[in-house]
């Protein structure tokens, strides 16, 4: 969403691009050789300050910001920062104080220079064609030692602009509409949906069902349940739907569902709204998971009562398109319901289970909706319009290009949002630049860790959880 003027208290983080250096004269050092790096991790609207990180600086210097002068150069009348001292050799985490008052717009370029000390500090001229190097005549001193040019990304932390309706199911007829969906039964992946599961999926009207007059529906809802019964080979059933070859969605696309999952309050119960991949790679009979990637846009477990988990998956090595039970990345964030907001702490375990039933901040007392806005660069995870997981695609989208997946816990809009890199590792198949199809699936049990856990001896059945509509936009 684009916003013509925000405080920087705004800002989600800082691009960094070395631009030049220069010749320490009075000590007779060259800094042509300076390396490190300077990055921007978050913001703390409450003191106005920036939280910054740098890593293995190979000289310190003080850190100044300065807006540009509108020709890919500092302008030394536009400093916005306090000076802070980077010392050299290792990382630091520290914040930097801005000046009182200080407003950016979107995608602006500013300027972080590192100074030898802090003395009178517009000590230089910029020359295009020798870099920062031409000092200006202050008690012979010259001052800058290298320059980062920032370049200021759109503010991601809302949701996007929607247009069209172009999909959707309101599950008003009273019955499955098997045009847009298929009902998916049995044990799934190794017996047990691959996530240690003790359910068995069937098309039943005791696992899929729908119903009117649910408070707080919009209108009619399907229902999702599951049961503790002996049923064939197992003690438990469940229901799961999906659109696969039916509809799928990739960039450029919002994808919500709003939900109630009622009955799910204990350990080892559990409900997704979720994506798989709809295509496959030229010449390929298969994807492999998780080298298709997975997009768990809701995953509510009783075990964690108080918060919902947006999460993707994927593979770091393509592995001839083979399973390999180590290659397996992730990144994930929880949305807590009372904060509107990631948690402090952000992972915030098993527990507190089962809530009170006239808890207003557990995920099962209410409708809440759950889903994503697919941009190509990037997925925007939202509970109810607060945005509180981003991830970006490629390395370098939200962080320092090094080769490595990263997450961390921005403040964005005053909220706190969790920001994840990346998930294009091979050129192969990049997963999230294509389309999937989602699932609405409930379950029980689980292996440690995984859909929240075994399920515990005093959990309630029947489960049911209430599906009031599942909407597809396209984003402009």
């Amino acid at each position: 969403m684009s916003i013509n003027k925000r405080s920087l208290s705004f800002l989600p983080f800082l691009f960094l691009t070395i631009l030049g250096c220069s010749t320490d004269e009075e000590n007779g050092t060259n800094t042509s050789d300076f390396s490190g790096s300077v990055f921007v991790e978050n913001q703390s609207p409450s003191n106005n300050t920036l939280r910054v990180k740098s890593t293995t600086m190979s000289r310190g210097g003080w850190l100044l910001l300065y807006r540009d002068n509108g020709n890919s150069a500092p302008n030394l009348e536009e400093m916005i920062s306090v000076p802070l001292f980077l010392q050299k050799g290792y990382s630091h985490d520290l914040s930097v104080q801005l000046l009182t008052g200080t407003e950016l717009s979107d995608e602006e370029t500013l300027w972080a220079i590192i100074h030898s000390d802090t003395g009178k500090l517009k000590v230089f001229e910029y020359n295009g064609s020798n870099g920062l190097d031409t000092p200006m005549l202050t008690a012979g001193k010259k001052m800058v030692m290298i320059a980062f040019e920032i370049e200021l990304p759109e503010e991601p932390g809302s949701p996007g602009e929607v247009g069209d309706l172009v999909w959707h199911d309101e599950f008003n007829q009273g019955q499955l509409d098997l045009t847009k969906w298929n009902y998916e039964s049995g044990t799934g992946i190794n017996g047990d949906w691959g996530t240690g599961q003790l359910d068995r999926a069937t098309s039943r009207s005791e696992n899929v069902s729908f119903e009117n007059g649910i408070a707080g529906a919009d209108g009619g809802c399907l229902v999702i349940t599951t049961r503790k019964e002996n049923y064939i080979d197992r003690n438990y059933t469940s229901g799961r739907i999906n659109t696969s070859g039916k509809s799928s969605w990739g960039p450029g696309y919002r994808i919500v569902a709003r939900v109630m999952p009622k009955g799910v309050r204990y350990q080892g119960q559990g409900f997704a709204f979720w994506m798989m991949p709809a295509e496959k790679p030229a010449g390929e009979s298969h994807l492999m998971w998780p080298q298709g990637g997975e997009i768990d846009i809701m995953e509510y477990v009783g075990s964690i009562p108080y918060n919902n988990l947006g999460t993707v998956h994927y593979a770091w090595f393509w592995e001839n398109n083979e399973y390999k039970d180590w290659n397996h990345g992730h990144l994930g964030a929880y949305y807590n319901y009372q904060d509107q907001q990631v948690p402090n702490p952000a992972e915030p375990g098993y527990g507190n289970f089962p809530p009170p039933s006239n808890a207003p901040y557990a995920g099962s007392a209410s409708f809440h909706t759950y889903g994503i806005d697919w941009y190509h660069d990037r997925m925007e995870f939202f509970v109810d319009d607060n945005v509180y997981h981003i991830h970006y695609f490629k390395d370098g989208g939200a962080f320092t290009e090094d080769g490595e997946d990263d997450m961390s816990v921005r403040t964005i809009d005053g909220k706190r949002v969790g920001v994840s890199e990346y998930s294009n590792h091979f050129e192969e198949w990049h997963p999230f630049e294509h389309k999937m199809f989602m699932i609405l699936s409930a379950g029980v049990g689980g292996s440690d860790y995984t859909y929240g856990g075994p399920i515990v001896p005093e959990a309630q059945f029947p489960a049911a959880v209430f599906i009031d509509w599942v909407r597809v936009y396209k984003l402009e």
